[in-house]
């Protein structure tokens, strides 16, 4: 039976994926679309393929090889894929494939011309698109020139480009087959590219049309600049018309080549409006069907279109979804930019952050954002909302700007009560607003320890209570535990004490730059400030490095640590030669700060506690760059810089005319801001402290549901949300599909890259710095900490494989405060994302750190190891030959 080998175009749609391939499975839904034209033709079919492979008994022994290739030695893997390439193209196609191929090309048409192309099982996937990662090949006459392309495309399964993309978004390449179409060739007047959404912007209402003369190859292969028409609402808006020197042309003999377009026509547009707009509505039809913006291969005949391929845009961010009958425009702003973690998260945590929140959230692309649309539709609401974001980020008022300046985008309602917190993205102190501070609180230190008391035993009773709980009742317990939260959370004293510190900041900075002309003295004057716990947290792990300083085989140990189980670690360290020390000194550490991690916003992320081998390096860093003692220094010499800037302001300020008010103002907001700073990070410690022991019950549940095999593994449960995960201990069942679909969306939401402002529209906003005042060459961004220093680059994304010496400056995406250990030994700091509040910054000016945060794309800009110099106090980097 043959069948198994060769099916239809019309046989077929999106459900057969592991039978045809993306390509093939697409093509056949389209091809059942009204009014949507497909070129006939057939799938081989991934049966064929495993069967030509069973031929080739070596490629099992090269694939082995291959998996264990480094994704990053491109030398090593051109070589391999291009011998096993060479291998599945000599081999004979199977007599039985061959007979069911030549049967398929009778039906169509013997010695017709034919586009052969091949259809990988992960192509065109809502989740990857793996656009030019196999090969198409074109006009090709005859069953023996079909099949020996089809042996082809059955090899660019192997191309360089195609295994280096799997090996790196994790794609086992044992577990994609390889589909091949076979179409009848169409020989078009025009063709190109339909993005049924902008691109570059992400607007999903504006759709752009590519178009050139002849195949589409010129176009896809840069040969040509092709006519770009912008479509909006039925209408062309706008067009440019590109001067179309070359196309491509079929052969008589099979095959294609480049021509020289006639000189009368290069600047003639290769589509009219009506057609494209007519296209567009052919893409809006495609569009609704596979459910999501497509990127759709067309050709125009005789002033009919058809579709020889569409696929989903990958790349767009993706939307949150709106209620039913909502059809209303939304702006929304980006949670993880003012949380410093703007990595994907697993559905276990945007849900939790989500019902601990203080303001309603969404989620979009495994990202949370807050819906600000009602804030910046009311005139008074609206200079609130960008004053304290402008504040924290400049970007972000920069990129709700740019949205205003849309007409339409945002309505124009009357003012609203601004009162209450403003609808941003985080928990305090992001979502205080100045007008939540009915008066400044004096400068009393028994506020914030009694503050930061209250936490400690609101924490100490959940542990407590949380013990006894198990099943549906754990989760009716956790729910009213969040009350609890967003109590503590949400304590106007808290808020007060917080925005005490934050306004002393302003203005301080403010006044001293009009009194004095000083930029951001506040950075100066708030180094060493009392009850900052992340500051703390960083002196502490060396404080650690001093136990462990003079014991050689333990820092062997440490050494050769890599091997180590984190279940083991603590236990295995005891047993060398001052190992009980040792690892009394980390467990201390860990007592206070395990649970803290990289992106702590996602309960999902591994704890230190959990993975304590995570911090080896760091210490091992603070052993070789620092001597005994070094916590306490530098500690001291912080406190006595800010004291003696303390008193240099105030003679400088006396001798001011009114210079004695001035004075005075100004020594109560130094006192006020040092009373006052080191607050503002404690609010994150107790919510990240009651997360862990939401995780510790939560893991509990998903370990019973292991163990009566509703879960295939604990970590099973990070990809349900809270409440489908309360239905699942319920009810003792849970849906393996519904997992998977969660894992596949979280691969491919981690390589997308979010926005700090999105509409409802689908445009995706960064903003830009409107300054004039940056060397040409240089990085621009925001200047948080004071000071400027040059060193050596250190480009590290994941603190786990940081290699600091003393002197390098970091440039990172995000800190968190779980990057503060590392800031003790570094010299300056570059992140890509931050504001002035934001914890790197805070640290950055505690440890008296030069930094700049906010620079766009540093991490891809900056080469690790080159020598940069952070100007600190005016905010941007210059990179030094």
């Amino acid at each position: 039976m043959t069948d198994q080998y060769v099916l239809d175009l019309e046989e077929v749609d999106e459900t057969r994926i592991a039978v045809v391939g993306g390509k093939g499975a697409h093509l056949g839904g389209l091809s059942r679309i009204e009014g949507i034209r497909v070129p006939d033709g057939f799938c081989v079919t991934t049966d064929a393929f495993r069967r030509a492979m069973a031929e080739v008994p070596s490629l099992d022994d090269r694939l082995d090889e291959l998996s264990r290739l480094d994704p990053e030695d491109r030398g090593a893997i051109r070589t391999l894929s291009a011998r096993m390439r060479r291998i599945i193209e000599e081999a004979a196609v199977p007599g039985d494939v061959t007979a069911a191929v030549t049967g398929a090309l009778g039906r169509f048409g013997e010695q017709g011309a034919y586009a052969v192309r091949s259809s990988a099982t992960a192509e065109d996937l809502p989740t990857a698109s793996f656009a030019g990662q196999q090969d198409t090949y074109l006009n090709v006459l005859g069953p023996a020139a079909v099949l020996q392309h089809i042996s082809r495309c059955w090899a660019s399964m192997f191309t360089e480009r195609a295994v280096i993309y799997r090996q790196r978004n994790g794609i086992d390449h044992r577990t994609v087959d390889m589909a091949v179409v076979v179409q009848r060739m169409v020989f078009p007047d025009a063709s190109g590219i339909l993005f049924t959404a902008d691109p570059v912007t992400g607007n999903r209402k504006v759709a752009t049309v590519d178009a050139g003369f002849g195949l589409g190859e010129a176009l896809v292969s840069g040969l040509v600049n092709p006519d770009v028409f912008t479509v909006r609402d039925g209408e062309v808006v706008t067009r440019t018309i590109a001067a179309k020197e070359r196309a491509v042309h079929a052969l008589p003999a099979g095959g294609t080549r480049e021509v020289a377009v006639d000189v009368r026509q290069r600047e003639r547009a290769a589509l009219t409006d009506e057609q494209a707009v007519r296209l567009v509505g052919l893409g809006r039809r495609i569009e609704a069907h596979f459910g999501c913006p497509q990127d759709i291969e067309w050709c125009l005949v005789d002033d009919g279109f058809r579709i020889v391929q569409s696929r989903p845009i990958t790349t767009l961010f993706p939307l949150p979804v709106l209620a039913d009958g909502d059809s209303e425009n939304h702006v929304y702003v980006s949670v993880g930019h003012q949380q410093m973690m703007t990595d994907a998260m697993k559905p276990l945590g945007f849900s939790m952050w989500q019902l601990t929140a203080m303001v309603p959230m969404v989620e979009a692309g495994g990202r949370l954002f807050v819906d600000v649309t009602r804030r910046l539709a009311s005139p008074a609401s609206r200079d609130g909302l960008l004053d304290v974001l402008g504040k924290g980020d400049p970007l972000v008022r920069d990129a709700l700007e740019t949205v205003l300046g849309q007409n339409g985008l945002v309505p124009s309602l009357p003012d609203v009560d601004p009162g209450g917190p403003p609808s941003t993205g985080a928990p305090a102190p992001i979502e205080t607003d100045r007008s939540v501070v009915t008066g400044l609180i004096e400068t009393d230190r028994s506020v914030v320890t009694g503050l930061i008391e209250r936490s400690r035993t609101s924490i100490a009773a959940l542990e407590q209570d949380i013990g006894a709980k198990e099943g549906p009742a754990l989760f009716d317990f956790l729910l009213e535990a969040f009350e609890e939260h967003k109590r503590v959370l949400g304590d106007p004293l808290s808020m007060q004490a917080i925005m005490a510190g934050m306004d002393a900041t302003w203005w301080l900075n403010d006044r001293l730059w009009e009194w004095l002309g000083e930029k951001n003295a506040a950075d100066t004057l708030t180094l060493s400030a009392p009850d900052n716990i992340t500051s703390e947290m960083g002196l502490a792990l060396l404080d650690v490095a001093d136990v462990i300083r003079p014991l050689p085989e333990v820092l062997a140990f440490l050494r050769d640590a890599g091997h180590i189980e984190d279940a083991t670690f603590l236990d295995e360290l005891a047993k060398t030669a001052g190992g009980g020390e040792a690892r009394d000194a980390i467990e201390a550490y860990l007592d206070r700060y395990g649970m803290r991690c990289v992106g702590e916003i996602d309960i999902t992320r591994p704890r230190w506690r959990e993975r304590p081998t995570t911090l080896v390096p760091v210490i091992l860093d603070n052993v070789r760059n620092f001597g005994p003692g070094a916590a306490e220094r530098r500690f001291e010499r912080g406190r006595r810089k800010a004291l003696r800037k303390e008193q240099d302001v105030l003679s400088r300020l006396r001798t001011l005319p009114d210079g004695d008010r001035k004075a005075d103002e100004t020594r109560r907001m130094i006192d006020r801001v040092r009373t006052f700073i080191g607050y503002r990070e404690y609010p994150k410690y107790g919510i990240v402290s009651r997360y862990f022991v939401y995780k510790q019950a939560l893991l509990a549940e998903a370990g019973r549901l292991v163990r009566e095999n509703v879960l295939a593994e604990e970590e099973d449960a990070f990809y349900l949300t809270f409440q489908e995960l309360h239905e699942a201990v319920g009810s003792n069942r849970v849906d393996g599909r519904l997992i998977q679909r969660r894992k596949e969306a979280f691969r491919s939401y981690r390589a997308l890259t979010p926005p700090r402002v999105l509409t409802s529209d689908g445009e995706a906003l960064t903003g830009a710095y409107r300054r004039d005042d940056v060397p040409a060459g240089a990085l621009t961004g925001l200047p948080v900490s004071v000071g400027t220093v040059e060193g050596r680059a250190r480009v590290v994304l994941d603190m786990a494989e940081a290699d600091l010496e003393a002197g390098d400056i970091l440039v990172t995406v995000f800190t968190d405060p779980s990057w503060s250990p590392l800031f003790v030994g570094i010299a300056g700091l570059v992140t890509e994302v931050g504001g002035l509040m934001t914890h790197g910054a805070v640290i950055a000016r505690e440890y008296g750190l030069p930094a700049v945060v906010g620079v766009d794309r540093a991490t891809r800009l900056i080469r690790d190891g080159q020598r940069i110099r952070v100007h600190g106090t005016d905010g941007y980097v210059e990179l030094l030959p």
